[in-house]
């Protein structure tokens, strides 16, 4: 099972995955970007801004996520694996190429793999407003809840188009009533 935990940030994404680390210990948690050695340095120079292109950098999250596919998700083939975050954010938040396009690159990246199930936690643009302003913004918050709305809009639209067995969560509810939607879904 190759489960994936996807929501912008603020959705609640690290409450759910730390309720899950105890209740599967037998899991292997990952992430991306980021999951792998190379993937860190990659991660780092992307978010460093290292490259001046967009596509570069959109090139260098391709790299962590090939690298990704082959180090930990088919090394790891005969256990449950936990990600947080996978290609779905990674073709969302590349919100300036084309949807399909950067499907068809993931999905080169991945070699076809994808999870066998992705958890979406999906905020309202009130609820993300209030909870931004509960805190200090990095970059990507900074640009603002229309964007933020969009990317994660195009988070559910990958997911549809690519027929991923999935669970859309209202992130406003209480954290146990996500964590049971959560455990439900996973021993369905």
């Amino acid at each position: 099972m190759y489960v994936v935990i996807e929501g912008i940030d603020t959705a609640g994404k690290s409450t759910q995955l730390e309720l899950l680390q105890k209740k599967y210990l037998y899991a292997l948690f990952t992430k991306e970007p980021g999951g792998t050695e190379i993937g860190a340095k990659l991660r780092t120079m992307a978010l460093n801004g290292e490259a001046k292109s967009k596509i570069a950098e959109m090139f260098l999250f391709l790299a962590d996520r090939a690298e990704h596919i082959e180090e930990v998700i088919l090394n790891n083939e005969d256990k449950m694996i936990i990600s947080d975050r996978s290609m779905i954010s990674g073709i969302a938040y590349a919100s300036n190429f084309d949807l399909d396009k950067m499907i068809e690159l993931n999905l080169l990246a991945t070699n076809n793999i994808l999870p066998s199930h992705v958890i979406l936690l999906e905020l309202s643009p009130e609820e993300l407003k209030y909870r931004l302003s509960q805190k200090q913004n990095d970059a990507i918050e900074l640009r603002g809840i229309d964007y933020l709305i969009d990317i994660q809009n195009r988070m559910k639209e990958t997911i549809i188009k690519l027929g991923i067995n999935h669970l859309f969560i209202d992130a406003s509810l209480k954290i146990e009533e996500i964590e049971k939607q959560i455990e439900d879904f996973l021993n369905e």
